[in-house]
């Protein structure tokens, strides 16, 4: 015997759900919060998603595979100088859609510690490396492809790029426009090694 249909589009609450973690953090999204902006009640919250924890994560994972698909995208470039560029400056754009809150839910989401014991913190952070591995990779790559020269540091070179975009990201959530997170980028091109 089949259950009652869902009466909500999982999808569009989840991207609802989304945008009160980009706001106000794990920390500070309440239940009521997020069952307000995702339009149901309690109980659809905890038979669709779980518990806050498991939203929070089917949250992040939703963001990371749209609002962050440029990531991706940056690393198919043909050249290492080409993935830092088109991650750093469609990162920038990113942070700054008038359509999105400003900033990084990656960042955002967990910079309050509190009744979940920093669980939230280490996740995002957790999921921030595993980005920054997969940059780490694609620059190793380009270093035995001589498109980096001999002896770059593939691991500090991917960690520089997080940093600067990261940084970025606590910037436009401070209400840093656009031009200025590109003026940034533009002087952190100037460190990526050529061959």
């Amino acid at each position: 015997m089949a259950g009652r249909p869902r009466g909500f589009d999982a999808d569009a609450a989840l991207d609802r759900a989304v945008e009160v973690f980009w706001r106000q953090g794990y920390e500070g999204a309440s239940l009521t919060d997020l069952t307000e902006a995702m339009g149901i009640n309690r109980p659809s919250l905890y038979a669709a998603y779980g518990n806050k924890d498991e939203l929070f994560r089917r949250a992040v994972a939703r963001y990371a595979e749209f609002d962050m698909a440029y990531a991706r995208a940056a690393l198919t470039q043909p050249s290492a100088y080409a993935v830092i560029e088109h991650f750093l400056r469609a990162n920038a754009d990113a942070l700054t859609r008038p359509d999105r809150p400003p900033g990084c839910l990656s960042i955002q989401g967990g910079l309050a510690g509190g009744s979940d014991s920093g669980q939230a913190a280490q996740f995002l952070a957790a999921s921030r490396r595993t980005g920054e591995q997969a940059l780490a990779a694609r620059l190793a790559r380009a270093v035995d492809e001589g498109d980096l020269p001999p002896g770059t540091d593939a691991v500090a070179l991917a960690r520089y790029v997080m940093v600067v975009s990261e940084g970025n990201a606590v910037h436009a959530a401070a209400g840093a426009d656009r031009p200025s997170l590109h003026a940034t980028v533009d002087l952190a091109l100037r460190a990526v090694p050529h061959p």
